[in-house]
């Protein structure tokens, strides 16, 4: 229960007599103060903060602090103790805003809420406990904006006041008139010295923002410095995500504050503009302009590629419940011999992504492909046909150690990803249900890759075993293509011992112009002391070996030139081999999925993506996001209506139903984009595109359809 302040002499609840006492000039260096609830993240929603509002500067602490000359808009309280003075003045606040260079707009549609734009592409999303209290905390910011102004009178004024300031050159005067200086001179240098407290004045004033923005910048730095050192956490990720309660709070707050919170502090790039190249590349903010929730992914430059840098999360959420073991054995021993994609299985044995987002990690290593196009570009056709090998390799090595299975998509159900750090945008579909399609297609500098796979998986008791049916196709702008469907994969030791993942058989990849390759996946034995190998051979239009590959699909791939010196069968002379690709490093935050430092970005969201995306996207399907958040209970729940929901597909797709974006192409019988998709984005046009996650359908709807 929350008692009115009783530090204070009377709180405000009413908007005209409380605009009246900010207009008074005795009150303008008073405090205002008050609880507002502020936008965190999709896993902490809104937090209770204490803003106060004092010469211009909105400052919020996770603690109350009021004094004697505070005044409080409303009454609610965040604890039951309040701060003195003195506690304020050494209190550092979890974040500061200049309301000189920012603006204030209400929430459109939520009477509630209102934005606060920093200038520097940040925003603060608040909410009141009352319409009264959001329309006091307006006028109040607005009428401190007045006060504040962004223009020359203070300027003027300033000059004003360093020109009458003849006491200041008294000292100055007796000690020239001591050494027998003359009158003129005199008064010549104490028109010097007002001409110079004019200049300062006025320099400082119109500086007010870049000098604070420049300390702001030091303190970002030396405070990233110390997180790196300290708890191995870059201090600008959690800057760019506004992750609050992290474990850094403890460097910063006490641990009895009743609330916590990272230290977030609004500045952009981290990086302060003095010229050098490094600074000069632009920085993103991750999908559309909004920082992200958790940490920051950042996107390696290869081949001297000029893509910008993108902040993006470096963990998952902390888990909001613990975690509660399931007896594998118990569910699938009925289940033995059937298709394991339609057997119901509880979010304990999903990871927090979808099949349609697993497509999306075959291009973590897309620049391979950048390569492969570089390479072509420059006459270089067998380096283009082993870059792309390695890409094809490359797609398995997220698969290490990873036992968990993802979401299987709703019928319509999309996924996108807008990657700029990589250079390449990406859409994928779920095309068909029964058999289970799934349909994608990317576009990076100079190339095209699309395919669509159906998995067949079943269950053996001890092991899972999938095998993909599909073409994946990659065209180059050039006119070369290739062509390759991937091999089989099986999960072992289901019932006891370590569970381990496995790929074997053999990848042909096909050109249409001088080589082909082929790749074979070495199945894993009991006593193999060298797991996941591979061995490939690259040969001409003639069947010609031309260069060989060797290594292992979840660490790196070698590559060897073979030529011909003509001097018999046992001429071939092999360069020294050399690394085509390796595995990147994994996470700093492992989990229990195992997912790779790039699969922990593919669900992020943010307020603004979220306003982008349609309402078939993966990152909006409710119980893949509450396993995310650590809600296991919740997750289960939104899983079983999803899955009633989803038993209708069949007979929907039966009844002529067809994908939004993907189309079946005659000759190559394989699902083709079809255009449209980034366009409807831009103008955010998804009327064609239906709410797939929302509610049941009745009984009596009968001609229920999904994609309307």
């Amino acid at each position: 229960m929350h008692h009115p302040p009783t530090t204070t002499t009377s709180s405000f609840r009413s908007l005209p007599s409380f605009i009246n006492q900010l207009n008074d000039t005795t009150t303008v260096g008073n405090e205002i103060c008050g609880l507002l609830y502020k936008w965190v993240n999709y896993a902490r929603g809104w937090r209770p903060r204490w803003f106060i509002l004092h010469d211009g500067v909105l400052s919020y602490y996770n603690r109350e602090i009021v004094h004697s000359a505070s005044k409080v808009i409303g009454f609610r309280r965040i604890d039951a103790a309040t701060h003195s003075d003195s506690t304020l003045t050494h209190r550092k606040p979890l974040g500061q805003v200049h309301l000189m260079v920012c603006s204030v707009r209400e929430h459109k549609s939520n009477e509630k809420r209102f934005c606060v734009y920093t200038g520097m592409k940040k925003r603060l999303h608040l909410r009141a406990e009352t319409k009264e209290d959001r329309d006091t905390w307006v006028e109040a910011m607005l009428s401190v904006k007045d006060v504040f102004p962004r223009t020359s009178n203070s300027i003027a004024e300033s000059i004003s006041e360093a020109e009458s300031m003849v006491i200041s050159t008294h000292r100055l005067r007796q000690r020239l008139l001591e050494e027998g200086v003359s009158e003129a001179t005199i008064q010549e240098s104490e028109n010097i010295m007002r001409s110079e407290i004019s200049h300062v004045l006025s320099h400082n004033h119109f500086n007010l923002n870049l000098i604070d923005t420049t300390e702001r910048v030091d303190q970002v730095e030396s405070q990233r410095q110390h997180y790196l050192k300290d708890d191995g956490e870059s201090f600008i990720s959690m800057l760019e995500n506004d992750s609050e309660g992290s474990a850094s709070d403890s460097t910063h707050e006490n641990n009895h504050d009743a609330f916590f919170d990272t230290c977030d502090i609004l500045s952009t790039c981290s990086g302060r503009s003095n010229g050098s190249h490094q600074y000069q590349r632009s920085c993103i903010d991750f999908e559309c302009g909004e920082s992200s929730t958790n940490g920051e992914y950042e996107g390696k430059s290869f081949n001297g590629s000029n893509y910008p840098h993108v902040r993006r999360r470096k963990k998952l959420p902390d888990p909001v419940e613990k975690e509660k073991g399931v007896s594998l054995w118990s569910i699938i021993k009925d289940n033995i011999g059937k298709d394991l994609t339609n057997i119901c299985l509880p979010v304990y044995f999903n990871e927090p992504i979808s099949s349609l987002q697993k497509c999306f990690e075959d291009l973590e290593y897309s620049y391979l492909l950048d390569q492969a196009y570089a390479c072509g570009k420059m006459g270089n056709s067998l380096m283009r046909m082993l870059h792309v090998a390695a890409f094809a390799v490359s797609g398995y090595a997220c698969t290490d150690k990873r036992s968990c299975k993802p979401f299987n998509p709703l019928l319509g159900e999309t996924y996108e990803a807008d990657y700029p750090d990589k250079g390449i945008r990406f859409i994928s579909e779920k095309v068909s249900h029964h058999p289970m399609i799934l349909a994608c297609h990317c576009e990076g500098k100079g190339w095209k890759f699309w395919g669509d796979s159906n998995l067949k998986s079943k269950f053996w008791g001890r092991s899972i075993h999938i095998d993909p049916v599909g073409v994946l196709t990659l065209e180059f702008d050039d006119g070369e293509v290739f062509r390759w469907s991937k091999v089989s994969t099986a999960i072992y030791n289901l019932i006891l011992g370590k569970i381990y993942c496995d790929h074997y058989g053999t990848m042909r990849i096909e050109g249409n112009r001088e080589y082909s390759c082929k790749i074979k996946f070495k199945e894993q034995s009991i006593i193999d002391k060298n797991p996941h190998q591979v061995h490939g051979v690259v040969e001409d239009t003639k069947g010609k070996v031309v260069a060989s590959l060797c290594g292992n699909w979840d660490e790196s791939l070698h590559y060897t030139i073979i030529e011909n010196s003509g001097k018999g069968k046992r001429s071939n002379v092999s360069s020294k081999a050399r690394q085509l690709w390796k595995r990147s490093e994994p996470s700093d935050y492992p989990t229990r999925y195992n997912l790779t430092q790039f699969a922990i970005t593919l669900n992020e969201i943010t307020p603004i993506l979220r306003e982008k995306l349609p309402p078939t996207d993966s990152r909006l399907r409710p119980d893949q996001r509450c396993l995310e958040n650590g809600e296991y209970e919740k997750a289960n729940a939104e899983k079983l209506h999803l899955e009633q929901r989803q038993r209708q597909a069949r007979k929907i797709q039966e009844k002529g139903w067809k994908p939004r974006w993907f189309a079946m192409d005659k000759d190559s019988h394989t699902y083709c984009y079809v255009g449209g998709y980034w366009e409807a984005r831009e103008k955010g046009n998804w009327e064609s595109c239906s709410d797939i996650f929302g509610q049941l359908p009745t009984e009596t709807d009968t001609d229920f359809d999904p994609t309307n």
